[in-house]
């Protein structure tokens, strides 16, 4: 795929991994424009076969994502639709991102509040840096609620009390308090974040798709049903897994290459490049 028309977004692909980098200036306003990039740019990504990990960042040290448009939310109607029985788009837009075999990462350098931060709630995993990630719903302040996810997502990640804290509080909340509350999978120091990021991506990307994606279903699983449904869930899910042609031959490079050894068990994760490479 070309991955081309984009005017808001900068696409680069390696190894397995798609960077999208976020380019709006000047603040990186989710407006008409950004939604509609972001709905083609996940269309593409879910149908490239190429593409095993998805990372969004941001070209703006400030702002990952500033916040949904309030322009476009001044125009909604006075009176009230019929409450809807389906998803809307944007909604359904996030929950690709839960449901697709692919694992998405959002790595954050700046500013992400209310729809930005709903953005990155609807990705697998999130990462910020210290002294520059700041988090936020702050949409009550100005009358309004989470309409993008954020109070059904937020308190499934932290908690009720404190997805009310966040929610009704309308307060920044910095990347060290995100990590402290699972608000963000990790806070790491600047000049580490893109390392740490990249690595975890790349060797995701490098695992079998089929065991990445029978994982993730077994995860969302989790969330969805019941211990013994889920139990009964994974256990089926194993042993799809263990049936591929790409399990046996891992199995198989990994007692090759000295599984089970004591000198390769201290330091196993040294062996997945090496079980890559032999590929």
């Amino acid at each position: 795929m070309a991955y081309e028309g984009y005017n808001c977004l900068k696409i680069r692909r390696d190894r397995g991994v798609a960077f999208v980098t976020i380019d709006h200036p000047p603040i990186n306003l989710l407006d008409l424009a950004l939604s509609e990039e972001l709905g083609r740019i996940t269309t593409e990504l879910e149908a490239d076969d190429s593409v095993r990990v998805m990372v969004f960042d941001s070209a703006n040290p400030e702002f990952f994502i500033a916040h949904f448009d309030v322009n476009v939310l001044l125009q909604l109607p006075i009176e009230v639709p019929p409450k809807p029985t389906s998803l809307s788009l944007g909604q359904e837009l996030r929950e690709r991102f839960r449901k697709m075999p692919k694992v998405s990462i959002g790595k954050i350098e700046g500013r992400a509040r209310g729809g930005g931060s709903e953005f990155l709630l609807s990705l697998d995993m999130r990462f910020g840096a210290l002294g520059r990630a700041i988090l936020c719903q702050p949409e009550v302040a100005v009358g309004i609620i989470p309409g993008g996810g954020g109070t059904q997502r937020l308190p499934r990640l932290i908690g009720r009390a404190r997805a009310l804290e966040v929610i009704l509080g309308c307060d920044d909340i910095t990347a060290e308090i995100a990590a402290q509350y699972g608000y963000i999978n990790r806070a790491l120091p600047p000049d580490e974040l893109t390392p740490f990021v990249e690595q975890l991506a790349y060797h995701i990307a490098s695992f079998p798709p089929q065991a990445v994606a029978l994982a993730k279903a077994s995860v969302n699983a989790a969330m969805e049903l019941p211990l013994v449904e889920g139990l009964i869930e994974e256990g089926h899910n194993f042993m799809l897994a263990a049936a591929t042609e790409a399990a046996k031959k891992r199995m198989a490079s990994f007692m090759k290459l000295g599984g089970q050894t004591r000198e390769v068990e201290l330091a196993l994760g040294d062996l997945w490049e090496k079980m890559a490479k032999a590929e």
